[in-house]
């Protein structure tokens, strides 16, 4: 009976360390513009290689976020709002032709930055006691960041499949030599 193997190599924790601080760097380099980043786009990348195993790099970015401006209110959210995008991710078809899977991917990225503020809106509810109608009205007021953070996340959801194949190439190269 082969046993599955559950433990990271060694290899493995320092790829995923690394990712998870591209992803923070990335973020971080693009605080000068308003809700546009990679994250997203990293995050689908990281998911379409790695799978399941996606989600370390994305906690490890979650953590650093928390570390570097400090666990707030504001930080509890993230431990749900970016998971909702693997997991969207992880629900795409594994093969899908190249002609469709970059508009697919384009849109799944572009969606969530433009629901950003929709996932967002429950936790404030919860942590200032808003109302269902004062959490609507939360969302409506950050609608038009939300609606750059889609338009960002459209643009930046072309690298999307050329990333992916690009880290896939890199994880083969690796695993032979």
């Amino acid at each position: 009976m082969k046993q599955k193997k559950t433990a990271l190599s060694t290899r493995e924790i320092v790829v995923f360390a690394m990712l998870g601080t591209i992803l923070f760097l990335s973020k971080l380099i693009m605080e000068w513009a308003p809700n546009i980043h990679i994250c997203g786009t990293l995050i689908m990348v990281y998911t379409l290689v790695y799978r399941k195993k996606a989600l370390i790099p994305l906690y490890a970015y979650v953590i650093l976020l928390g570390v570097y401006y400090g666990f707030a209110t504001w930080w509890v959210p993230y431990l749900y709002i970016w998971t909702v995008l693997w997991g969207v991710t992880m629900l795409l078809p594994k093969n899908m032709p190249k002609k469709v899977a970059v508009p697919v991917y384009m849109a799944v990225c572009a969606l969530h930055g433009l629901c950003y503020g929709i996932l967002y809106a429950p936790a404030q509810a919860l942590f200032f006691g808003l109302s269902f109608k004062g959490m609507l009205t939360w969302i409506a007021a950050g609608f038009p960041f939300d609606a750059l953070h889609g338009l960002g996340n459209l643009a930046g959801g072309i690298l999307i499949l050329p990333l992916t194949e690009l880290l896939r190439k890199l994880e083969k190269g690796i695993s032979r030599g």
